[in-house]
């Protein structure tokens, strides 16, 4: 397996030459920076040929049985509504994830469960309705035309994994935390099972005396703990095992306290566990159990509905309040001299910092691009237009553009400047774990803002209240959720609570 012979260095893959066309455009939109593809764009590509798949079936499958299909706005809209209904039930039978994708003749029986049903339940309304103008025969037709399709599109997704995970570009790149017998011993059981589809890129230890030696069949050592989160950021870590023993409690404590924070899978290894617990309690790698401390906040599926989310809803808000941010620009322009936005570096997904734009609300020879002191009740600094549109939120509209650009989401954790501050102190010395509300996009809006949690922050328990709502968003994350946050936020703006 290529673990053991991983360079004891992070292995990053040539960046691909620049070239005109379609093909350069699709590697630099299948492929990061560090040369590995992205899972939630494959799939959506993957769910999207599934889509015009069975649309394109319906027609095709009435001129095979000599019949002149139908091609009006309404026979589109409901054959688009069925291949809606087809994919959500795909989704219910795990046919979109990489593992399962890999599995060609598993995705088969998939596919063909789940077009019956579909094929079932249309014909099984016909009857209840007495529709008349649907014919079993047709929809037989269809759903067998749509299953040949989707076998086909799945012969190709399952080729194409396979070569890249052959290429090591669609692997689950992972840490060891923690060195010694377990780490060796766990390295052996993970290099003698080649279905695990991972290359592990070192191990981290802190330990300096002989408990931290073993043979790790080529794997190196990176590091100590405090290298970590630097380390898993820059190399695109996906997964961390820990192999800290449970007895270590307080040491196992403070190591996972630092995993919090990071957008990683954290799981803790029993190989060597003499604690044996119910096996459903267990999560497995290969052979090896796991317990599951922590998941991405967001699956691969996941992120791609909220990036869908993201992208179509808010280029639409930015279209239709386009107008009012006119007027605003007009408003800001008229009112003081200076720029009609304000830049500033705020922490973003993975505590990376991004430029956050803004209104801008303050004069300019006021403005405090690190929020080093938070903006007051009748602040000076504040503009007369800038009073209102801070209060009505309306400076927040030009963050519509980030969202767009894929900066920011919808809905999320607000994110902060990099020298915010509660009562004098730092926000990440205030609340314990404050910078776990990075492991997902920052937002326009958020729980927390909707519950109250918005504007100045002179108190740590204001703060404390806007972490806790963050986190529970993370913890919680849906679509309803977020379609009912943007629901919200209008109202919650009418109160201005907290907002100078």
């Amino acid at each position: 397996m290529s673990e053991k012979s991983s360079s004891p260095q992070l292995v990053v893959h040539a960046a691909y030459p620049r070239a005109a066309g379609v093909g350069a455009f699709a590697k630099s939109f299948f492929f990061d920076r560090l040369g590995n593809a992205s899972r939630p764009k494959i799939l959506l590509v993957v769910t999207l040929a599934d889509l015009l798949a069975i649309i394109a079936a319906w027609p095709l499958s009435n001129l095979l049985l000599g019949n002149s299909p139908s091609l009006s706005v309404m026979s589109l809209a409901l054959t688009a509504l069925v291949g809606v209904l087809s994919i959500c039930i795909l989704r219910r039978n795990w046919s979109y994830s990489i593992p399962s994708l890999r599995n060609f003749s598993s995705q088969v029986w998939k596919v063909l469960t789940s077009l019956a049903a579909v094929a079932l339940g249309i014909s099984g309304l016909a009857f209840l309705f007495d529709q008349t103008a649907v014919v079993p025969r047709e929809v037989a037709a269809w759903m067998e035309l749509s299953a040949v399709f989707l076998c086909l599109i799945r012969s190709v997704a399952a080729w194409t994994i396979e070569r890249l995970t052959r290429a090591g570009r669609l692997v689950r790149r992972t840490v060891i935390v923690g060195g010694g017998k377990d780490a060796e011993e766990l390295i052996a059981a993970l290099s003698s099972d080649p279905s695990n589809h991972m290359r592990i890129l070192g191990i981290f230890d802190d330990r300096q005396d002989d408990r931290a030696v073993g043979n790790y069949g080529g794997i190196a050592r990176l590091g100590t703990f405090e290298m970590l989160t630097d380390f898993c950021r820059d190399a695109g870590v996906d997964l961390l095992i820990v192999t800290v023993p449970a007895r270590a409690e307080e040491r196992l404590m403070q190591i996972l306290y630092k995993l919090f924070t990071l957008q990683v899978d954290v799981r803790v290894s029993a190989l060597n566990s003499k604690l044996r617990l119910n096996s459903r309690a267990y999560t497995f790698i290969g052979r090896v159990p796991m317990l599951a401390v922590m998941d991405k906040p967001l699956s691969d599926w996941d992120r791609v509905l909220k990036n869908i989310e993201d992208r179509v809803l808010g280029a639409l808000l930015l279209l239709l309040v386009s107008p009012v941010m006119a007027l605003v620009a007009i408003a800001v322009r008229l009112d003081s001299k200076g720029p009609i936005f304000f830049r500033q570096k705020r922490y973003g997904f993975n505590s990376e910092l991004i430029e956050v734009l803004k209104f801008r609300s303050m004069y300019v020879e006021k403005q405090d691009a690190t929020a080093s002191n938070l903006v007051t009740r009748g602040d000076p600094r504040v503009t007369p237009v800038g009073r209102f549109i801070r209060r009505t939120s309306l400076d927040e509209l030009p963050q519509l553009i980030n969202v767009v650009k894929g900066e920011m989401s919808l809905v999320g954790p607000r994110p902060h400047a990099t020298g915010a501050k509660a009562d004098r102190d730092l926000y990440e010395n205030v609340v314990q774990g404050y910078f776990a509300r990075h492991r997902m996009k920052p937002g326009v809006t958020g729980w927390a803002q909707i519950n109250g949690w918005r504007g100045e922050t002179d108190t740590h328990e204001k703060l404390v209240r806007r972490v806790e709502h963050d986190l529970y968003y993370i913890d919680n994350w849906s679509v309803l959720f977020d379609l009912y946050v943007i629901a919200m936020t209008p109202i919650s703006l009418i109160t201005g609570k907290n907002a100078y």
